[in-house]
């Protein structure tokens, strides 16, 4: 299970001195933790995975934030903790693949028109999960729908 794999990274992480990787897993733990006590719920592994894709975008959509202030070392950090939480994610789809998987869902749905996009954009992250993140999948089905 994902979470027995978290400890046992942060364990490992402590004795290395790896103070990077330390504070990622735990902040994924505390994060999975709060979803926990929130709902009153064991998390499955699927939604670990979403918390830990949730985290990593957080990351890359504060980049441009870091890029214009002119922080380098915070830049670098930020592309570290993302990394480490890719580690952790299934492979992302490519642009084409996503592209693919797309058009599949529209023929399935019959969808034709951009009134369509609410029922494709569920289907479609329902069936990529974390593979593909939601910009990604809403750009592609945009430019299929019109």
């Amino acid at each position: 299970m994902l979470k027995e794999k978290l400890l046992e990274d942060l364990k490992e992480s402590m004795k290395e001195k790896n103070t990077v990787r330390k504070n990622v897993v735990q902040m994924v733990r505390a994060a999975i933790l709060q979803v926990e006590k929130d709902k009153q719920i064991e998390v499955s592994d699927d939604q670990i995975v979403e918390i830990i894709a949730k985290e990593s975008k957080k990351r890359k959509d504060s980049i441009p934030d870091y890029e214009k202030s002119g922080r380098q070392d915070l830049i670098e950090q930020i592309k570290q903790e993302i990394s480490i939480l890719d580690e952790y994610l299934p492979e992302q789809l490519s642009l084409e693949e996503v592209e693919a998987k797309v058009k599949e869902i529209i023929n399935e749905l019959g969808a034709s028109s951009m009134k369509d996009m609410g029922i494709v954009m569920k289907t479609a992250k329902e069936k990529l999960g974390a593979s593909a993140d939601g910009k990604t999948i809403n750009e592609v089905a945009k430019k299929l729908l019109v």
